[in-house]
């Protein structure tokens, strides 16, 4: 930096190559009709409630991130392990663990990806591809070391290993660049102030149906519920940001339009997936007529309907 005032030289740097290669993959169609084969497949399968384990619903978060750690830790400890002598069994033991441990990952990463916009099914689809890779390599590594080819054995590990950190770095840039599995409903927290805001004459909004409000710019959906009260949550969805107002609203409950996700009106409980997280909720009042809502805090989000807010 000039020390003198002068004005730094800013140097037109753009993405570099690896970056630039992801990006063109986010936006190429040419596999899109093969997603779409596959998005239908595995959503045909009938999982039922292991669909939202798999999803991760009950940890509040992504199951397969947490589940992709076995195989991986196992993989790297058993190359560890193969760089010195003496320990071909603990190392041929390992491999096979982290066989067993990539079904249940493979499982939750393929029920997320069936429900990803089309950047993210893209990016997604050559993160899986280069995990099955990976899994056929360590496959071929451990039929190799039970037959008693440890040179060959070693040599697959190493080669799945490799594989396994590239397809790993997509997954990186699955989480991180393109927010797949992010709560897409965490800054509205951060956004909204404190205290009651007004959103309109509670006559205005219909009666049992999805409507769209605006709370400190933030758009909220609101369903009135009778000529007193009404529920009010934050308008999109914490799982890819889908707008709930454009939802079905039934049995006390919205579903997302865009994937399915169900939310519980009075308390914005994540009640079905793929969402992991729960829809920020708001407590609302009537005054002289009109609707008013205040952010509900995490300490008093599962407030039971009976229960009115105290006066501000």
């Amino acid at each position: 930096m000039d020390t003198y005032g002068m004005t730094p030289t800013v140097t037109a740097a753009g993405p570099g190559p690896l970056l630039a290669a992801v990006e063109r993959l986010e936006q190429s169609p040419q596999a899109d009709a093969l997603i779409e084969l596959l998005r239908r497949a595995v959503r045909a399968v009938p999982l039922g409630p292991v669909r939202d384990l798999l999803h991760g619903r009950p940890l509040g978060h992504p199951a397969h991130p947490l589940l992709v750690q076995i195989p991986l830790g196992t993989w790297l400890s058993a190359a560890v392990l193969d760089l010195g002598p003496g320990h071909c069994g603990a190392a041929h033991a390992l491999i096979g663990t982290g066989l067993a441990a990539a079904a249940p990952a493979a499982a939750a990463g393929w029920a997320d990806w069936a429900e990803l916009p089309p950047e993210q099914a893209r990016t997604g689809l050559v993160h899986a591809l280069g995990n099955t890779a990976a899994v056929a390599l360590y496959a071929g590594s451990f039929i190799a070391r039970t037959r008693g080819r440890t040179t060959r054995g070693k040599a697959l590990a190493m080669a799945g290993l490799a594989t396994a950190g590239a397809a790993g770095a997509l997954g990186g840039h699955l989480a991180y660049r393109q927010a797949a599995g992010a709560n897409h409903a965490e800054h509205v927290a951060h956004l909204v102030s404190d205290g009651w805001h007004p959103l309109g004459a509670l006559a205005d909004f219909p009666l049992g149906r999805a409507a769209r409000a605006r709370v400190d710019g933030v758009d909220v959906l609101v369903v009135r519920q009778g000529e007193d009260s009404a529920h009010v949550l934050a308008d999109r969805c914490a799982h890819m940001a889908g707008p709930l107002s454009e939802g079905e609203v039934a049995d006390g409950c919205v579903r997302c339009p865009w994937h399915g996700s169900l939310f519980r009106l009075s308390d914005g409980w994540n009640v079905e997936g793929p969402a992991t997280a729960p829809q920020p909720a708001f407590d609302t009042r009537i005054v002289e007529g009109r609707l008013e809502a205040r952010l509900r805090h995490g300490h008093e989000r599962h407030r039971h309907d009976g229960q009115r807010p105290a006066a501000a």
